[in-house]
């Protein structure tokens, strides 16, 4: 509520800006939550979620659906999912996330935030494509050195399990590993300690932006056009 002057009555806290956080299911995204919510900027009212609609399956990091909304339950926030055919055009790509960013901006949503690291051209192009939508892009975690940030996010909790693994960057016997400190160490000096150059994707199952953790076991792991991923499932007592 506000007073005459538009101002927000005594005793009553102002409005945060209402955002979306592109969620891939993986560490970075989850960190970004984190950080988000400990700066208290900004409200984050709804992961945003590109799903492979043949497989029912996050894109790229071939996460199952099931696994996905169980994160959003546990992080607390409402998933928006936006479904992507396959195989997908880049076209095909940018109708999709536009009629998302078009029912955002119907909502009130003022931004969307990005768990991107330090790629300048893929900043680029968020900036490029909200530019005049009256969305906001946000990168809250842009920027921090990838080995400090692997490093701080194990040591806050954050627990992520390897989804998929480029071999020609990565051994593929990375794959299905734990996203912890053995892992960093084992890691070869060519790849980026956060995967940000698409060696390696994560799914993160427990730590501070969740109200707890879920439970998962592995399934099996499969090379698939170019990829090694490593299937995950809910527990039976998820």
């Amino acid at each position: 509520m506000q007073d005459d002057t538009g101002g927000s009555l005594a005793g009553e806290p102002a409005k945060l800006p209402k955002v979306l956080l592109s969620w891939s299911s993986g560490k970075d995204s989850a960190w970004s939550l984190h950080v988000l919510r400990q700066r208290g900027e900004v409200e984050v009212v709804g992961l945003l979620t590109t799903l492979n609609e043949a497989f029912d399956r996050v894109t790229m990091h071939a996460v199952r659906a099931d696994l996905l909304r169980a994160q959003a339950e546990a992080a607390g926030v409402p998933l928006w999912p936006v479904f992507i055919p396959w195989p997908c055009t880049n076209e095909m790509y940018e109708r999709a996330m536009g009629g998302a960013v078009d029912r955002a901006r119907a909502e009130g949503i003022a931004g969307i935030a990005f768990g991107d690291l330090f790629l300048e051209d893929i900043r680029h192009y968020r900036e490029t494509r909200l530019r005049g939508t009256g969305i906001t892009p946000l990168f809250p975690i842009w920027g921090i050195p990838t080995p400090n940030l692997a490093r701080d996010m194990i040591a806050g909790g954050l627990r992520a399990r390897l989804t998929c693994v480029d071999p020609r960057q990565l051994s593929a016997e990375f794959a299905g590993r734990e996203f912890d400190g053995a892992f960093l160490d084992a890691l070869p000096a060519s790849v980026d300690p956060c995967g940000e150059r698409g060696e390696f994707h994560t799914f993160a199952y427990d730590g501070p932006m969740f109200a707890r953790p879920l439970s998962i076991r592995a399934g099996e792991v499969v090379t698939r056009d170019g990829f090694v991923f490593a299937d995950l499932m809910l527990s039976a007592s998820s």
